[in-house]
């Protein structure tokens, strides 16, 4: 039967962490002071460049020099090159002015 009748409140009470919105399983924006990024890279140059862009960003990361290794700065790419959502006008409907400017119903010019 329904908690609505018979009981006062709910048989089962709520979380408070599922009634107050809280987010249990976030986790920290990367290049912050609590997760920084690990990036390695082969030359100390390369490094001062690297340091430059982060600091043009407002990003934090550990940087290792490692000669003999490859460079992987995959995660400072991926923050900088997020993808752009696409966004296109919507074609009007019939009956909505066109819109090169003729004056005529769109179903009437370029419809």
């Amino acid at each position: 039967m329904s908690d609505k009748f018979f009981f006062m409140g709910r048989k089962t009470p709520k979380p408070k962490h599922e009634s107050y919105g809280f987010n249990t399983k976030r986790i920290q924006k990367a290049g912050t002071n609590q997760n920084p990024l690990s990036l390695s890279v082969v030359s100390d140059e390369r490094k001062s460049e690297v340091e430059v862009i982060l600091e043009q960003h407002g990003l934090l990361a550990n940087i290792e020099v490692n000669a003999e290794g490859v460079e992987n700065i995959a995660e400072l790419d991926g923050i900088l090159n997020k993808p752009v959502t696409i966004r296109f006008e919507k074609t009007p409907s019939r009956n909505e002015p066109c819109p090169c400017g003729s004056g005529k119903k769109y179903k009437k010019c370029c419809g």
